[in-house]
């Protein structure tokens, strides 16, 4: 563990050793989570529902979208670069390091101004739930401090999987992008809005819709449009568990797979 904190320390120090451009690029980051915010409020300017939801139950489910994303995206994100690493051949030289490849590349580059955003989707939650005047019960506290941890670890499993395939494929990034950052944008809406095959592979085939949507279902007291029993807003811990071991199974297929660049 002291190799892992030493890579953390100097990657934090290196990133904030500008103060003013660090500050920056903190403050910049905030932007991509705080659009997705504002798009609500714009399509809430022409409907006062959105797929049978309110703008306030809208908003929890925005809420945990964006701190799990944001929150994961802090944490793994860098795992997207995984392609340019393998065609340089530098992940070569982290595969002869007496250390485990997955830290040592989440922690190579770790993208300290993205907290911001984190920070901001926690705020997001924090502030939707104030305005939705729950009834607090040891259930709901319970729920919404082990929903957006699961929804984090979830969102960290899909960049893990996805990044895998560049072991195989190098040129995959758009493929990857397409699920992660597609799942971003569907989480942040309630999935009665998408219909389908659409919705049911991206909600229940991936399990897309036990991120936000689910949740903010059990959060909320609502029952499920689509028919779902009530206990389905508790199943986010084990699809992030799924998710997880498969994203585990994924990385040492991919590992074994590999055969170095030849550089």
């Amino acid at each position: 563990m002291g190799a892992y904190r030493a890579l953390l320390g100097a990657q934090a120090r290196a990133q904030t050793a500008y103060r003013t451009s660090f500050v920056v690029d903190l403050v910049g980051n905030v932007g991509a989570t705080v659009f997705d915010v504002v798009t609500v409020f714009v399509l809430f300017g022409v409907t006062r529902e959105l797929g049978g939801f309110t703008l306030h139950e809208t908003l929890v489910i925005v809420g945990l979208s964006s701190f799990a994303f944001a929150t994961a995206d802090l944490l793994v994100g860098n795992i997207e670069r995984l392609p340019r690493y393998v065609r340089t051949g530098l992940f070569d030289a982290v595969l002869v390091r007496p250390l485990a490849a997955l830290p040592q590349l989440l922690l190579m580059d770790l993208p300290v101004r993205k907290v911001s955003r984190a920070v901001f989707g926690l705020a997001v939650l924090v502030a939707s739930l104030a305005s939705a005047g729950l009834h607090w019960t040891a259930g709901r506290w319970a729920l919404v401090l082990v929903a957006p941890l699961a929804g984090v670890v979830f969102f960290g499993a899909v960049f893990v999987t996805t990044a895998t395939v560049s072991f195989y494929w190098i040129d995959s990034g758009e493929v990857a992008n397409s699920v992660t950052y597609g799942g971003r944008d569907f989480t942040a809406y309630p999935v009665t809005v998408y219909g389908g095959w659409f919705r049911a592979l991206f909600a229940y085939g991936m399990g897309f819709a036990f991120v936000s949507y689910h949740p903010a279902l059990a959060l909320l007291g609502r029952a499920d449009p689509l028919g779902l029993p009530g206990w389905a807003g508790w199943a986010a811990p084990g699809v992030a568990l799924v998710a997880a071991a498969v994203a585990t199974l994924a990385w040492r297929v991919g590992i074994r797979h590999y055969r170095s660049t030849g550089s």
